[in-house]
C-alpha cells in the first residue's frame, strides 16, 4: 500500500509482522516507513493500478519488510495485489515529505518514503488477488484525473509520467 496522504483516516490493512512488533513499542506515534511502488504499461501506454479496499486507486506496492531489497518487496506486493510476477527495469524516483504522511483510522501515525521503479510484465492475469486489492484496471495517462487518488499519489504518478 503507498501512502495515502496527509491526516487520511484509513486502516493499515496488511500491516507486517514488522510493522505490529514496533506498534507495541512505540505505539501510535509516528513511523517511518519504506515503500515501494511500480509503474506497469501495456502495449497501448496505459498504466496499471490497484484499487485499494478502502476505495482509491494507486500504483501496486507497499511497505518494504526488514532486510527485503526494495525490488524483491516490489515483486512480493504485485504478486499479492494484483496476481502478476513482474521484474524491475528502472529506478524512476523516490518520493517522500508531509503529504506523504497518514493516520489511520486507530491512530496509527506513519510517514512513508516511496522508491518508485518502472516494471517489466513477466507472468500473469492481473486481478486482486488479496484482502487488500477490490480491483485492478489499466489506465491512460489522460484518465487519471477521473479517479479517487490520493494527493500522494497523483503527485508521484505527475512525476514519473513527467519522467517516462
Amino acid at each position: 500500500m503507498i501512502a495515502t496522504g496527509a491526516n487520511t483516516s484509513v486502516s493499515p490493512v496488511g500491516m507486517s509482522d514488522y510493522v505490529r512488533r514496533m506498534r507495541v513499542k512505540i505505539g501510535t506515534d509516528f513511523l517511518l516507513m519504506p515503500a515501494v511502488g511500480g509503474l506497469l504499461r501495456d502495449e497501448r501506454g496505459r498504466i496499471l493500478l490497484v484499487q485499494h479496499i478502502e476505495g482509491r486507486w494507486q500504483l501496486p506496492g507497499g511497505a518494504v519488510d526488514p532486510d527485503e531489497p526494495p525490488a524483491e518487496a516490489l515483486r512480493r506486493e504485485c504478486l499479492e495485489e494484483a496476481g502478476i510476477v513482474v521484474e524491475a527495469t528502472a529506478l524512476l524516483g523516490a518520493f517522500g515529505g508531509p503529504e506523504y504522511r497518514v493516520r489511520y483510522s486507530n491512530g496509527d501515525e506513519a510517514g512513508y518514503v516511496v522508491t518508485v521503479y518502472g516494471l517489466r510484465h513477466l507472468d500473469g492475469e492481473p486481478a486482486p488477488s488479496d484482502d487488500e486489492t477490490q480491483a485492478v484496471g489499466w489506465f491512460a495517462p489522460e484518465e487519471l484525473d477521473d479517479l479517487e487518488i490520493a494527493p500522494s499519489t497523483r503527485a508521484t504518478l505527475r512525476a514519473v509520467l513527467r519522467g517516462s
